[in-house]
């Protein structure tokens, strides 16, 4: 026996309402009421309804699908970010497709291309170390394709971005580190290409300068975060004729390498010197002694940016608002910093 395919008129009948309500509940369209597109997604995976993408593609213009670019996969931090994206785009019937750029500029150049040849009606961008050409992101916006940035972002184009608040985050991380007693506190910056990167320089600097200690250039070390040259910069600083007693890192990762590295010379955490990084990755409370960071609320980033990009999506091109929605972070005290 032939099954019946279930149809957007079933769910109507079922429900008691229009066609066309139903078709708008769902293809996410903004007019709906939420308690009706819920009703409509309910119904429509009970009867195991079934949408004929290719038929709704064409007749919308709209592929349903967001792109996410993000610069690499090495820490639990974007794949996180994609959990909480999503989420949203699941809501209200998106699929996403995702790519990793491996932290090179002619891969996110790469990808951004499958991103249009895929037709998504929108991208998810965080970009990797090397990016200082901006030109690939410009064609989305010439082809009317809403971006918003997120964690690494670009202020020469006009679009939404989602951010943590990196300058207070490394202010009080560095104050945490001088409230300690600590005197010579060394940081392990990001590139100055980053954005992330020079608010956390600055916030470091502004904490130093808030408790009169001197800002001193040999305790300062900007790198390209590739990981294998942590080892090369901690024996540095601690070879110095006054070694830190403290480390603000950049981010999480650097932060693991450098007590991977303080323990091998035989120094005492937090002791002789204290550590603290930011991001509060998965394995800042595996390794020992448990690092102290400033987490950021990952999830919450991917859900924000994700919804600020349907916004675009569901909203006339010309009046679109670059908003930057700035979201807090929160120091979590461990070993690192912590006498027992």
């Amino acid at each position: 026996m032939k099954r019946h395919q279930v149809t957007i008129i079933d769910i109507a009948q079922k429900l008691n309402i229009s066609k066309s309500t139903v078709s708008r509940a769902l293809t996410g369209h903004p007019s709906v009421r939420s308690d009706t597109r819920q009703a409509v997604m309910e119904l429509a995976q009970q009867m195991d309804y079934q949408r004929n993408m290719l038929a709704i593609n064409l007749s919308s213009s709209q592929s349903k699908t967001i792109g996410i670019i993000v610069p690499e996969f090495v820490t639990s931090f974007f794949p996180i970010v994609i959990m909480g994206a999503q989420e949203i785009a699941a809501q209200v019937g998106y699929s996403v497709l995702i790519s990793q750029s491996n932290e090179t500029y002619e891969t996110e150049v790469a990808n951004a291309k499958v991103m249009l040849a895929n037709r998504v009606d929108g991208v998810l961008i965080s970009m990797t170390r090397e990016t200082k050409n901006f030109e690939h992101f410009d064609v989305f916006k010439r082809k009317g394709i809403p971006l918003v940035f997120f964690n690494r972002v670009c202020h020469d184009i006009e679009t939404p971005k989602v951010v943590v608040d990196d300058y207070e985050g490394a202010f009080k991380a560095t104050e945490h580190l001088i409230l300690l007693g600590k005197e010579r506190i060394a940081h392990l910056a990001g590139p100055p290409s980053l954005y992330i990167s020079r608010k956390r320089l600055e916030g470091y600097k502004d904490a130093l300068r808030k408790h009169k200690r001197p800002i001193l250039d040999d305790l300062i070390i900007s790198y390209d975060l590739t990981l294998e040259k942590v080892k090369i910069y901690v024996k540095y600083l601690l070879d110095l004729p006054t070694p830190p007693d403290a480390l603000f890192a950049v981010n999480d990762p650097t932060a693991i390498e450098a007590i991977k590295v303080i323990k091998e010379q035989g120094l005492s955490i937090p002791e002789q010197i204290a550590v603290v990084g930011f991001s509060n990755d998965y394995g800042s409370a595996l390794i020992e002694p448990g690092l102290t960071t400033m987490a950021q609320p990952t999830r919450e980033i991917g859900q924000v940016a994700a919804q600020l990009l349907l916004d675009q999506i569901h909203t006339d091109s010309s009046v679109w608002k670059p908003i930057t929605r700035v979201l807090k972070t929160e120091l979590i005290i461990r070993g690192s910093s912590q006498r027992n």
